[in-house]
């Protein structure tokens, strides 16, 4: 087997996310034959570091030994389970270390498979639990520029002009209130007077409050502060609002806390969390909510109060065992502290980037850095040429358009870090 051939045969049969498929008439297709660590190798022995986790899932590395052998320990004795009237140990154990980890107040755990599907549960969950306690709060807020999934519910919430365009007729309807212009405190309060002053005026239609907390990572790794999680979260409790907190993308040490409410020390009323969950091996879901919502679907069967949501591979076991054998690497390995070791060696490289003219803006929240790009026009895709520069010299990256960001395993070595970042940083210099 070679590139060449598993390219052809994909191209017969496959339909690829997030793409163009005609771009591969001239686009390299890149089959991957096996990983570690940092790196992914193709068929022709190519390495290429894996600068963005393969779609910011992957925390330690591929083919962690570790994560592995658990995975293989649990396929030898339960591969999965119905959870309605059954459940397992790798199940229970993972929510018990999940509320132990999560902010304080947050009691119970309700599991899907992937992140959108974790939102849609969170939206219904939030719109259910004001049903039964006799409010109908059919509308949902989230922040301009935000993304959530693909899904219909999680799409609706979302603020990306081509999904909004083109699938209009099918979503639910939302309001969205200014996201924090910049990571200034001012820039926070604003956009906090201005989700106010939404709900002055609507909060007896609104069911709750949907954002990415510090960091909206499909909306072009727009970075905002904390201050604004406080006062959303002040604002959500007197106007008996929900507050829920995607961190699907920025959970488990993506931004220097184990979850990014933690910057702020805040409580959610649903925190949803996926992605690096599994350590990046499987897909799993879960949404985090507190006592008081639960008792309000608590009730004698009858009386109709039950949630009505269910997946066939809710709450996997060989996925539980993945998460629970990363959570352990957490607890084993001092993470969160080389992570902002780490992070600060990220930083150090990414101030280099604002010596180029046509850089707009470098940000960093934790271990996600982004290098934004001035004076060009989307169909120029200059973020396309960015990423086969990377490809022709051995890095994976993916832009978000104009924007370049940077999102590893968190064992990337500092030699691997020099070489991603010089990459990007010479693919933008070569830029027209």
């Amino acid at each position: 087997m070679n590139n060449i051939e598993l390219k052809s045969r994909d191209l017969d049969v496959l339909w690829h996310p997030c793409t163009q498929m005609k771009d591969h008439e001239t686009l390299p297709l890149i089959p991957i034959k096996k990983a570690h660590g940092a790196y992914l190798e193709d068929f022709d022995g190519n390495l290429y570091i894996d600068a963005i986790s393969s779609w910011w899932v992957n925390l330690f590395g591929h083919t962690n030994s570790y994560i592995n052998e658990k995975i293989k320990e649990q396929l030898d004795t339960l591969e999965h389970v119905i959870l309605a009237g059954f459940t397992h140990e790798q199940v229970v154990r993972l929510s018990e270390r999940l509320l132990k980890l999560s902010p304080d107040g947050l009691s119970r755990c309700f599991y899907a498979d992937n992140g959108s599907s974790a939102v849609e549960v969170a939206l219904k969950m939030s719109y259910h639990a004001h049903k039964n306690s006799g409010k109908d709060k059919k509308i949902f807020v989230s922040l301009t520029n935000s993304y959530h999934g693909e899904t219909i519910g999680a799409l609706s919430v979302g603020d990306v002009k081509l999904y909004k365009d083109t699938y209009k007729p099918l979503l639910i309807k939302s309001i969205q209130t200014p996201v924090p212009k910049d990571m200034s405190m001012e820039a926070a309060r604003e956009a906090a007077a201005e989700f106010e002053k939404l709900c002055t005026e609507r909060s007896n239609e609104i069911s709750a409050i949907i954002l990415e907390p510090l960091v909206q990572g499909a909306g072009s790794m727009h970075m905002y502060h904390k201050e604004f999680l406080v006062l959303v979260r002040e604002i959500c409790n007197r106007y008996d609002i929900h507050l829920i907190a995607d961190e699907v993308m920025v959970g488990f040490g993506r931004t220097g806390e184990m979850f990014a409410c933690h910057s702020a020390n805040i409580t959610p009323d649903f925190l949803v969390l996926s992605k690096g969950l599994t350590g990046g091996y499987l897909p799993l879901s879960v949404v985090l909510t507190t006592n008081d919502i639960y008792l309000r679907f608590y009730c004698d069967y009858g009386e109709h109060k039950a949630f009505l949501h269910s997946h066939s591979y809710t709450g996997n076991a060989l996925a539980c065992a993945a998460a629970n054998a990363t959570l352990d690497l957490f607890e084993r390995d001092n993470v969160m502290e080389k992570n902002r070791e780490t992070a600060n060696y990220m930083g150090s490289k990414l101030s280099k980037f604002k010596e180029l003219k046509n850089v707009a803006s470098v940000r960093q929240t934790g271990m996600i850095c982004a290098v934004e790009l001035k004076g060009y026009e989307p169909e120029e895709r200059v973020g396309l040429r960015v990423y086969r520069y990377g490809l022709d010299n051995g890095v994976l990256l993916r832009p978000l358009g104009h924007v370049i960001y940077f999102m590893p395993p968190y064992i990337i070595t500092k030699d691997e870090c020099d070489k991603m970042m010089e990459t990007a940083y010479e693919a933008i210099k070569l830029l027209p």
